[in-house]
């Protein structure tokens, strides 16, 4: 299953960026989520959404195999991870993020972001 999103139905209100990070990160910072909401300009209250639709790109260019699928999920496996970033520079969505450390992070399909769109303009496909 893949996330998806519906731009009719997005109001911006980023409530997903918020349980993204508190749920991955334990931080409410929604700049460190790995989804963004964006407003389309210049069309007023059209929002996309950059998310993770699990292309493997990150895997492609992972010189050390660190980034391996479980069921229909990438996953960053840190103790082969070197921290060259090939995989954030990869990635065609700009979703891999950077943590303090320097070390990449990517959603995980935890679905926190779906459960807590008050317009539904998430769901898993």
């Amino acid at each position: 299953m893949t996330l998806s999103f519906n731009h009719e139905t997005c109001s911006g209100c980023r409530a997903c960026e918020l349980v993204c990070s508190l749920q991955n990160l334990k931080i409410i910072n929604p700049s460190k989520a790995m989804l963004r909401v964006m407003p389309r300009f210049p069309e007023p209250g059209i929002f996309e959404v950059a998310i993770c639709n699990q292309c493997g790109a990150c895997a492609d260019a992972c010189p050390t195999g660190a980034i391996h699928r479980v069921k229909d999920t990438w996953r960053i496996d840190m103790k082969k991870c070197d921290g060259c970033l090939a995989c954030v520079s990869a990635c065609p969505e700009n979703v891999m993020m950077v943590d303090d450390d320097g070390m990449p992070y990517k959603c995980i399909n935890c679905r926190q972001c779906v459960e807590v769109c008050p317009r539904d303009a998430l769901s898993f496909k």
